[in-house]
């Protein structure tokens, strides 16, 4: 199976390259993977998405969906497993063992959760400790819960679930938060919030359900047990890069290097957007605007292969 542009990846990187490339006349595929719509559906709320004053991520992403299908992007519900970019056309293997070939490839990829990989971590996980305050805070209901990081997507946590839970406490290694400032503004003075400043969870205690934190403080190394009944990590994110090592130049944290400014990669006509080759910021709108740069330059590169 052939296309001109087939993108791997549907968040709002992968919807926007789509919706740029069929607009063009471009024949696009795009392979959702597992998670259509990427992390924003993860998101309860997106407050600081142009033209939305207030939308829940997984509105917001099918919203990008249906105009992507309304220009006439094809979307495969399929996970890509390995790629070959030696030549062009470029071939595309898929988890169904459908194999296709394209012109253009436009990797949207993004990042995925960061686990602490501490002791107890891995059994615990679905038994009390969770990446996803959207997906799993209503289990905590007026009870305790503690959430382990300290940037924005931690701090956002921690405030979702002061909504529902009884106690919260944030667990951070530092003396302050790397989140941003109207954030750690509302942390700071809410009743149900607290921090525990220069920790760090060294082991996961419980019997068939999580119901407690060994904490080690970092400056004095004095340990306590911290009794709780649900932990959400949120410490960061890595990107989701394995297919494209050996193809693709990364950096030494496993993003894609990419021309800035045409978010070209090492291989000409495969090009890049979103988290995936974004390591600062990691924003929605940002990445949506990656997705169009990417787009174009795809389809100038197409016009100057002809």
């Amino acid at each position: 199976m052939h296309t001109r542009v087939l993108i791997i990846g549907s968040g709002p990187a992968g919807y926007t390259a789509g919706i740029y490339t069929a607009r063009a006349g471009l024949e696009t595929v795009l392979m959702t993977g597992h998670m259509a719509g990427g992390q924003l559906m993860l998101t309860h709320e997106v407050e600081n998405y142009p033209g939305f004053t207030r939308i829940s991520g997984i509105d917001l992403m099918a919203s990008f969906q249906k105009q992507a299908e309304s220009v006439g992007v094809q979307l495969k519900y399929e996970m890509v497993k390995s790629v070959d970019f030696s030549k062009r056309p470029f071939k595309i293997k898929t988890e169904m063992n459908r194999t296709w070939t394209a012109d253009a490839v436009i990797i949207a990829t993004g990042s995925s959760a960061k686990w602490l990989e501490a002791k107890g971590e891995e059994k615990y996980r679905g038994h009390g400790v969770s990446i996803c305050a959207t997906c799993d805070g209503f289990f905590y209901r007026g009870k305790s819960v503690a959430v382990i990081g300290g940037g924005s997507s931690a701090v956002y946590e921690a405030l979702y679930l002061a909504q529902i839970a009884d106690k919260v406490t944030l667990i951070h290694r530092r003396d302050e938060l790397r989140a941003e400032k109207h954030l750690q503004n509302q942390l700071l003075v809410h009743p149900k919030i607290s921090i525990r400043w220069d920790s760090e969870v060294v082991e996961f205690l419980g019997e068939q359900q999580l119901n407690a934190l060994k904490i080690k403080n970092a400056k004095t190394g004095d340990e306590s047990v911290l009794p709780i009944d649900g932990a959400f990590v949120a410490i960061g994110n890595r990107p989701n890069t394995e297919i494209f090592k050996g193809q693709l130049d990364l950096s030494k944290d496993g993003y894609i290097k990419t021309h800035k400014s045409t978010c070209a990669t090492s291989v000409e006509g495969v090009f890049a957007c979103g988290d995936v080759q974004e390591d600062t910021y990691r924003q929605a709108i940002i990445a949506a605007g990656n997705g169009c740069v990417a787009a174009l330059s795809a389809e100038k590169f197409l016009l100057e292969k002809k």
